[in-house]
C-alpha cells in the first residue's frame, strides 16, 4: 500500500497517559532517534512527583513533548500538533492545550463509564461531538498489542504494559523516524528479561506496521535535518550537561572531583551520574542529610578537591549556614540549586525561578555569594565551568543556577574540543609568605583579593580556619570593631571584583533601532527568544539581553540599560531580579511573572511584548 509522505518544517508532539506507564521513556526514546536523524529539538518532560501516582487520575497523568525541526528552535514549542492520549485522564489534562486541526490519537481501551467518572466526564468525549474540530484517530492501542503478543508467554497484564512501545512505534512511522537504535535499547534494557525484551520489540513493530498498513493513516511525514555547526553532536539534558561540565571543571583544573550531596528532587540526577565516574578521580558521597552533604564537601575543600554540593531550594535552606562558613573559610565551593516550586516542599517535579534571592541573601551576616546562571540544557556544561573558574579563582563559595525545566529538557549539544576549555589550574601556596616565614592563611592577591589555598599537611603551612571572625592576613579569632569592619568589605570588594573579569555582554538587537529591551535570565532565554522572534517577524523592532552572571552584575549592564526607554524582565516567580534591577539601576523595569510550574509560552509573551511596543 502505497503512502504519501509530506514535507514539514517543524513539529511539536505530546504523548500523556498513567506515570508509570512508561511516557517519559517512550518521549525519550523517539528524541534520541530525533536527535539522531539530525533535527534540531527541545523537549518537555512533565510528571507527577509520586513514583506511582494514582492511576486514571488527572493527578497521576504523566506527559513527554517534544518540538523538533529542520532549523533552530528554542522551546519545546508552546502547544502540540500531536497529541497522544492513553486514557481519559491524559485526554482530559491535555486536549485543552491541542489547537483546533490538530491530531489526537487516542487509546480507546480504558473509556469505561467508571474511567470517564473518575475524571469528571458524564458521557465519552469520542462519541459525544466534543473533540470536533481536531483531526480523531480512535483506536484499541492496548488490545492491538495485546493481539501482537497473543503468541507470547506473558499474562495479560504484562502484555498490556507495551502498549507505549505500540504508540512510539507508530509515531516512528508518522513521523519517518529511525528504528534500528530503539530495537537495541530496547534489546539491552531487558537483557536479563528477554522475554520483557521481545514483547516490546514486537509491540514496537506492530505499531509501526499499523501505520504502515492501516488506511487510518493516509500520510506520512518528514521533518529534513537542521543546518548545523560542523562537528560532533549528541542529545543532552540540563542535569547530564551539567556533570558533564563539573567532571571537566575537574581535569582542567587538574584537581580530584567531590560531591556531597543528599538526593532531591530534580537535582538527584546529578549525583546519579557523578557517581558513575570514579575513573575520572570522582569521588561521590551520598550523605544522610543536607547539612552533612555540604560539611563534608567543605572538609574536601580545605582538602584540595574542587568540592561540589547539589541541591533543590529546600535543601539550599538548610545548608544556609555551611554557605556562611564557606565565605568565612574562603574556600571554593559550587554549590548547585536546581530550582522547583515551592514554598516548603511545593511542587517538586514543576520548575521555577523563585531561589534567586534566597541565592543572593539567604544567609545570616553580610555573606556575599557569586551567582551563575545556566540558560540552557547544553548551557548547562559551560555555566558549570564558569562556577568552578570562579570559584577556584577567587576562593569562594559560588551558585550554580539551574531548574527542572533545564534539568529534564534536553537539545542537541555540540561536544566541545578540550582545548578551546579554559585552563582552571590551581596554585596552591606551597611555602611561607610572611615576611618572617610565617604563613599568613589571609594575605590576599592583590587583583583578585583571593587568599592562598593551602592543602593541609603542607610544611610549613599550618593553620587554622573557622566561622569565627579572623583577623586580617593571620587569620587568628579577633573580635575588634575595625577588624570586622574590614573583613566584611573585603569579602564584599572580592566578589564585586568578579566583574572586571567578565566578558562584555552581547544584546540581540538587531534592527539597531529598538526602544525596549527584553532581561532576563536562567531558563527563561528560549522562551524570551522565540517571543522576540515573533515580534520580529510581524515587523516591529525588539531588543534581547540574557545574563549569565546575577551576581555582581557586568560592569556594562548600566549603561546598556540606560539606551532602551523600557525594560521588560520576564521571570518565573514574582519579580526578584526586577527587584535587583530597580534598587540597583534605578530602572522602572515592567515585571512579568508567572508562577505556574510551567515555563512561559512564547506566543503569550510575544503578545505581552507587542503590547508594550505599541504603547511606547
Amino acid at each position: 500500500m502505497s503512502k504519501n509522505v509530506q514535507q514539514l518544517h517543524r513539529v511539536v508532539i505530546r504523548i500523556a497517559g498513567d506515570s508509570g506507564d512508561g511516557m517519559q521513556l517512550t518521549g525519550d526514546r523517539f528524541t534520541q532517534e530525533t536527535a539522531l536523524f539530525g533535527n534540531d529539538l527541545a523537549t518537555f518532560p512533565n510528571f507527577p512527583a509520586e513514583i506511582r501516582a494514582p492511576q486514571g487520575t488527572l493527578a497521576g497523568v504523566s506527559s513527554f513533548q517534544l518540538h523538533f525541526a529542520d532549523y533552530d528552535i528554542l522551546t519545546p514549542g508552546d502547544r502540540p500538533d500531536v497529541l497522544v492520549a492513553m486514557n481519559p485522564a491524559a485526554l482530559k489534562a491535555n486536549v485543552g492545550d491541542l489547537p483546533k486541526g490538530g491530531t489526537l490519537i487516542v487509546d480507546t481501551h480504558d473509556f469505561t463509564d467508571r474511567a470517564l467518572t473518575r475524571v469528571g466526564w458524564a458521557s465519552n468525549p469520542i462519541e459525544d461531538g466534543s473533540l470536533e474540530g481536531f483531526t480523531v484517530h480512535a483506536l484499541d492501542m492496548t488490545q492491538l498489542t495485546l493481539d501482537a503478543l497473543a503468541g507470547s508467554e506473558l499474562s495479560r497484564k504484562d502484555a498490556g504494559r507495551s502498549k507505549n512501545m505500540f504508540a512510539l512505534g507508530l509515531l516512528s512511522w508518522m513521523y519517518s523516524r529511525p528504528t534500528e537504535g530503539t530495537l537495541a535499547f530496547v534489546r539491552q534494557k531487558f537483557a536479563n528479561k528477554p522475554d520483557i525484551a521481545e514483547a516490546n520489540v514486537t509491540a514496537f513493530k506492530a505499531g509501526w506496521n499499523f501505520g504502515e498498513t492501516t488506511e487510518a493513516f493516509a500520510v506520512s511525514y518528514e521533518i529534513k535535518p537542521a543546518v548545523q555547526a560542523p562537528g560532533t553532536y549528541r542529545n543532552i539534558s540540563g542535569n547530564l550537561a551539567l556533570a558533564y561540565g563539573l567532571i571537566a571543571a575537574s581535569r582542567r583544573s587538574g584537581l580530584p572531583l567531590f560531591l556531597g550531596a543528599y538526593p532531591i528532587t530534580p537535582a538527584s540526577d546529578i549525583l546519579h551520574e557523578l557517581s558513575k565516574h570514579k575513573r575520572f578521580g570522582v569521588r561521590t558521597f551520598q550523605a544522610e542529610d543536607e547539612i552533612a552533604g555540604i560539611g563534608a564537601a567543605l572538609g574536601a575543600s580545605f582538602g584540595g578537591a574542587l568540592a561540589v554540593t547539589t541541591s533543590s531550594g529546600p535543601g539550599i535552606a538548610l545548608k544556609g549556614e555551611a554557605i556562611g562558613l564557606a565565605v568565612s573559610l574562603e574556600l571554593p565551593l559550587v554549590v548547585c540549586d536546581i530550582q522547583r516550586g515551592g514554598p516548603s516542599t511545593g511542587l517538586p517535579t514543576k520548575t521555577e525561578q523563585s531561589d534567586l534571592l534566597q541565592a543572593m541573601y539567604g544567609r545570616n551576616g553580610e555573606a556575599p555569594v557569586p551567582i551563575v546562571a545556566a540558560q540552557s540544557p547544553g548551557d548547562c556544561f559551560d555555566a558549570a565551568l564558569e562556577a568552578a573558574r570562579i570559584a577556584l579563582t577567587y576562593r569562594t563559595p559560588v551558585f550554580l543556577l539551574s531548574d527542572g525545566y533545564l534539568a529534564n529538557g534536553s537539545e542537541p549539544w555540540q561536544l566541545p574540543s578540550v582545548a578551546d576549555l579554559p585552563d582552571l589550574t590551581v596554585a596552591f601556596a606551597t611555602e611561607p609568605n610572611g615576611a618572617d616565614g610565617q604563613f599568613l592563611p589571609y594575605l590576599r592577591d592583590v587583583e583578585t583579593l583571593a587568599r592562598p589555598w593551602a592543602v593541609p599537611g603542607t610544611p610549613g603551612l599550618e593553620h587554622r580556619l573557622g566561622g569565627i571572625e579572623k583577623a586580617d592576613k593571620t587569620g587568628n579569632i579577633s573580635y575588634d570593631p575595625d577588624n570586622h569592619d574590614f573583613m566584611v568589605r573585603t569579602r564584599q570588594a572580592k566578589v564585586d571584583g568578579i566583574a572586571r573579569s567578565l566578558p562584555p555582554l552581547v544584546v540581540d538587537d538587531p534592527d539597531r533601532d529598538a526602544r525596549v529591551l527584553v532581561l532576563g535570565w536562567g531558563s527563561t532565554y528560549g522562551p524570551i527568544g522565540a517571543a522576540c522572534r515573533r515580534v520580529r517577524a510581524s515587523g516591529a523592532s525588539i531588543a534581547q539581553l540574557h545574563l549569565r552572571h546575577v551576581n555582581p552584575f557586568p560592569n556594562d549592564l548600566g549603561e546598556i540599560l540606560t539606551r532602551y526607554e523600557k525594560v521588560v524582565i520576564p521571570e518565573m516567580n514574582l519579580g526578584q531580579l526586577a527587584t535587583l534591577i530597580r534598587a540597583r539601576y534605578l530602572v522602572d523595569a515592567i515585571s512579568v511573572t508567572q508562577v505556574r510550574g510551567l515555563p512561559f509560552k512564547a506566543e503569550e509573551l510575544a503578545e505581552m511584548l507587542q503590547g508594550v511596543i505599541a504603547h511606547d
